[in-house]
């Protein structure tokens, strides 16, 4: 196999496929990308066993073949490199690998291709198409929201309901809970599945800004096509616990804040918070959001009021502040709304003003009242 191409057009193609090379990885060939040469055709593969991802370039090949070759090694020689012609040359039989610049040549050891696993290819499969944009704002609003806890496994990924031209994206830790829905769809599958967060991060920094995204699946796989990439991942088996069930429907007391001014001023306030619980305080009143913190070993504390447009009886009401700055951060509306009920039930956050076809909900539980003196 022989084969010549650009030094940055090839590095730009193996860090998208770099994101699901395994780190560590028990079976060393893990850690390599597969380089398959048909044709002008290149096909660069790199798989964890969770998730894989394959993308294609066009060289100008000498010879075809297939070489599986140490990750880390050609990634950090091809970004010591400034933009220029390379070519790699791989002696067939040995795996024996020579990397020529114009600088001088680079040998190194591949590995043999048939060890490199078998990629999940589509097969009873239901398919969806969706713009690239779309998908990225459901990943953005919803991935942050899901679970570190293996021992929750369904919600270390995010759910995904598919019905006919809607669908919607949920993510949950238990603390927080995200609903991110979207119609307008052209599909005829009526399903839903879980798709790992990692799986989900990746695809997010492999989306082209616009065009079109389709999305293939089966009761085993997930496959993300778009460009000359493709994203295999495989899909978590477990059942997702019935998120309706814990978002409260009668909500009375209505805020609506600038968004970010309560996103800085939070920032500010979480400075002064207690580093277990992250707690501040809302007294919120008629057009009054008053927002403290105190953290008494430290004797720390801070205090905040912002205007704001208020509906419902007065209320002091303790949230986490991390996890409220995190959901303000990927909202993109000016002003936004917080629905409560009671101090020791779930606030509801939601944007004041979104698209006809686009719905978001987001969940936040309270954090038990603890003011110290």
């Amino acid at each position: 196999m022989k084969f010549s191409a650009s030094s940055a057009d090839l590095l730009k193609k193996i860090q998208i496929a770099n994101g699901a090379v395994g780190t560590n990885a028990v079976v060393p060939i893990l850690e390599d990308f597969l380089f398959q040469v048909d044709g002008n055709e290149l096909t660069i593969s790199a798989t964890d066993l969770e998730t894989s991802i394959t993308t294609k370039m066009e060289v100008i090949a000498e010879s075809g073949g297939e070489v599986a070759i140490p990750g880390k090694i050609l990634v950090d020689t091809l970004k010591a490199l400034p933009e220029q012609p390379i070519t790699i040359d791989v002696e067939e039989g040995r795996n024996s690998i020579e990397i020529t610049s114009s600088y001088g040549k680079y040998k190194l050891s591949g590995d043999n291709a048939e060890e490199f696993p078998t990629i999940p290819s589509p097969q009873g499969t239901e398919t969806v198409t969706m713009g690239a944009s779309t998908l990225n704002e459901a990943i953005a609003k919803t991935v942050f929201a899901t679970s570190n806890d293996e021992l929750r496994l369904a919600m270390t990924g995010v759910y995904v309901q598919l019905d006919f031209s809607k669908m919607i994206f949920v993510a949950t830790d238990a603390h927080k809970l995200v609903k991110y829905s979207f119609s307008g769809l052209e599909s005829e599958a009526n399903t839903s599945f879980i798709i790992p967060k990692k799986s989900l991060t990746l695809l997010r920094n492999a989306l082209p800004q616009s065009g079109q995204i389709e999305i293939a699946f089966n009761k085993s796989n997930a496959f993300f096509t778009f460009d000359d990439h493709e994203l295999v991942c495989r899909l978590i088996d477990a059942q997702y616990p019935n998120y309706n069930a814990v978002i409260p429907v009668e909500n009375p007391n209505r805020l609506t804040v600038v968004r970010a001014d309560l996103l800085q001023s939070l920032k500010r306030i979480a400075i002064y918070a207690n580093k277990t619980t992250n707690q501040v305080i809302l007294n919120i009143d008629d057009g009054s959001l008053t927002i403290e913190s105190q953290d008494i070993d430290f004797s720390n504390e801070a205090t905040e009021q912002l205007t704001c447009q208020y509906e419902g009886e007065p209320i002091t009401i303790g949230f986490n502040a991390r996890f409220l700055i995190d959901m303000l951060s990927v909202l993109d509306t000016d002003d936004i709304v917080i629905c409560m009920s009671s101090p020791n039930k779930a606030g509801i956050i939601l944007p004041a003003e979104e698209p006809e076809d686009e719905e978001l909900l987001m969940l936040v539980m309270p954090v038990m009242l603890s003011r110290q003196s």
